[in-house]
């Protein structure tokens, strides 16, 4: 976690233009920030955090079983109370308003690890919580863990019957039709509902006042996500199957438990963890548990080991994360070292990439290939291993630095994944993370889909970089991946001239994406669209140079690229959009580099504290540690390298 009180440098200016040697000197200073933190065998990798869910459930999980670390429990209350908001909640991310769901779990760990519902800290969340309808209104997650729990009774939750593991996959709802991230979490999760599992609880801890009425007394739990018909039949459908769950026969239900263990133990990832995700992870732990299986069985003892490998310890408390990075850390690292443009730096950028060529997933077909089935694996994942669960963004950011380094020298890896990255394009011409064509848009109308995140459909910003991967190749603008892809960007831009952002936050995030990509494609910068993007981008510099977004973008009717302070990833975000779109000689680009040079720590980096990334927008919201340092020190040199060069715009695909 980072101080907020690092000194800061002053930038000196004369007008617009920035004195080349303060440009130099901040390079030249977080270089040697990001080079300290590279590790030995090459690769970069940093904390990733979430809202106080994924540290809240770690302590649960541990009362859960009744495998109490008190002094992890501890470290983790103590983060949690740090980041309690001021009206006594807890919110998605930093600043945000607070979140009933996050606040009913933090309060729920925080009374496990000890903490009296009487103390003031208590009290407040309490408030908070009754104030906004008490636990009753918690999301479907969340209402799936009280009800393990035994603080609702499992009429709360939808209906989610262990068979459909096994439906065959002509039919309406089947796994595969799902996102890896849906799937992962709800397969393990199917064996828990249909076995029902007591807690441990040593402690004896319930949460009862946090009703506003008594739970067994509601009885009306279930609502559609969506008002439409659809999302009417669907609860409809869940009421009929709460009849008829009692009455289903026993040897069906047998093999369908079979068949969910049976899925998550093929993926099981060793200490890796199911999915790479902590929600999966501990499904699967409570999964083995409630089976039976002994502590000291492989299976579970390394389900346990992926969970503690999350916690990320500094100073006195700690957090979980809800998965880690290596792999995008690295590629943006050695991104932003390219383009510093320095031959001093090319053994540690070389040291890197062999790194991530190493982690290419080449012999397992995974999930994806349910829908591309005979398509070669060639892709990278998120996190150290994950082979069943490559990711497109990862695997186009990763082959363009091996392709900007030295293309000869990684010919092998970047062809595969062109392979990969051509065979996964969906229909409409974009591309989603992990599956393709994973536009069952229906499926988003059932009740357990209330957090609105149970598919991957393609997404501007992960289609911009595929494309602009496909483009640093060679890929010519006729071929009719390309053309597919930039009628899906061009048709997927806001009415306002921006993008959305899928997986950074947001607007700016996604115009970032988009116009990088563009620019590969060899887009000319005066095309409508390019134009719009650039007005709309310049239109939301703040007054201090920099650019900022809240999380509430996420929202409809929200503003789009706004929030009341700037950040160092965002401003950097925007001034990239801005020279792959030609602008660097914009005087709009030289107040964002003075703003990044300006908010620069004596150390060479940027002080953060705000949430720049989502994993579902409205429910889950991330800060990763690194954005902080490689994206401004990527802007900085890149402003650099076309100041110099006295070059209109950028030519790599990122």
């Amino acid at each position: 976690m980072t101080s907020m009180t690092a000194q800061k440098k002053n930038a000196p200016m004369l007008g617009d233009t920035l004195h080349a040697s303060a440009l130099d000197a901040g390079i030249a200073s977080s270089v040697e920030s990001l080079l300290s933190l590279q590790r030995a065998d090459g690769h970069w990798v940093f904390e990733l955090e979430a809202d106080a869910t994924i540290p809240s459930e770690y302590i649960l999980l541990q009362h859960y079983l009744g495998t109490v670390e008190p002094e992890i429990e501890g470290r983790i209350a103590r983060y949690l109370r740090a980041v309690q908001g001021a009206d006594g909640g807890w919110p998605l991310f930093f600043g945000g308003e607070t979140n009933l769901s996050a606040s009913v779990k933090a309060y729920f760990a925080l009374k496990a690890a000890g903490d009296p519902p009487d103390t003031p800290h208590m009290q407040r969340a309490r408030a908070a919580i009754l104030a906004r309808g008490g636990a009753r209104r918690c999301n479907v997650f969340t209402r799936i863990m009280l009800a393990l729990w035994a603080e609702v009774p499992w009429r709360a939750v939808p209906v989610m019957p262990v068979e459909i593991m096994l439906l065959p996959g002509w039919f309406p709802f089947h796994v595969d039709k799902i996102s890896y991230w849906s799937r992962t979490v709800l397969v393990p999760l199917l064996v828990l509902m249909a076995m029902r599992p007591k807690p441990r609880n040593p402690r004896g801890v319930t949460i009862a006042e946090l009703f506003v009425e008594p739970p067994e007394t509601v009885r009306d739990w279930i609502s559609p996500p969506t008002a439409s018909a659809v999302g009417h039949g669907f609860v409809l459908l869940d009421r009929l199957l709460r009849v008829a769950e009692p009455l289903f026969p026993i040897e069906p239900r047998r093999r369908a438990i079979e068949k969910a263990v049976a899925f998550v133990s093929e993926r099981l990832n060793g200490e890796d963890g199911l999915g790479g995700i902590f929600p999966a992870m501990a499904n699967a732990l409570m999964m083995y548990d409630a089976l039976g299986y002994p502590p000291e069985h492989p299976y579970r003892a390394d389900a346990a080991a992926a969970l503690r490998k999350l916690v990320a310890e500094a100073d006195e408390s700690a957090f979980c994360q809800p998965c880690v990075s290596p792999v995008w850390d690295t590629a943006l690292a050695c991104h932003a070292m390219m383009e510093v443009g320095d031959e001093r730096l090319t053994p540690a950028v070389r040291k890197g990439l062999d790194w991530l060529r190493d982690r290419q997933v080449l012999d397992t077909a995974g999930d994806w290939a349910s829908v591309r089935p005979g398509l070669r694996p060639g892709g990278w994942a998120f996190q150290y291993a994950n082979p069943y669960y490559p990711d497109l963004d990862d695997t186009a950011a990763v082959a363009l630095a091996l392709d900007r380094f030295d293309g000869a020298r990684y010919r092998n890896a970047i062809d595969r994944a062109a392979e990969w990255v051509l065979g996964m394009q969906s229909r409409n011409g974009g591309w989603g993370s992990f599956d393709a064509d994973n536009t069952h848009y229906y499926l988003n109308h059932i009740p357990f889909a209330d957090h609105g995140a149970l598919l991957d459909p393609p997404s501007a910003d992960v289609s911009a970089r595929c494309l602009g991967f496909l483009a640093q190749l060679g890929t010519e603008p006729t071929h009719p991946a390309m053309a597919a892809a930039l009628d899906y960007l061009r048709a997927e831009q806001e009415p306002d001239g921006s993008w959305f952002g899928r997986w950074g936050t947001n607007y700016i995030y996604g115009t970032w994406s988009v116009l990088a990509g563009l620019n590969a494609a060899g887009v000319d910068t005066g095309a409508i669209e390019i134009r719009r993007a650039v007005d709309w981008l310049i239109a939301r510099q703040r007054p201090d140079g920099g650019w900022g977004e809240c999380g509430e973008s996420y929202w409809p009717d929200e503003p789009h690229g706004e929030a009341s302070y700037s950040t160092a990833s965002q401003t950097a975000w925007a001034l990239l959009a801005l020279m792959a779109a030609g602008e660097v000689g914009n005087p709009a680009v030289a107040r964002g580099i003075a703003y990044l040079l300006a908010s620069q720590d004596s150390d060479g980096n940027w002080d953060e504290p705000w949430y720049t990334a989502v994993g579902f927008p409205r429910v889950f919201y991330l800060r990763y540690h690194g954005y902080r340092l490689f994206f401004p020190l990527w802007a900085l040199a890149r402003y650099r390298r076309l100041s110099l060069a006295n070059s209109p715009r950028v030519v790599f695909g990122l």
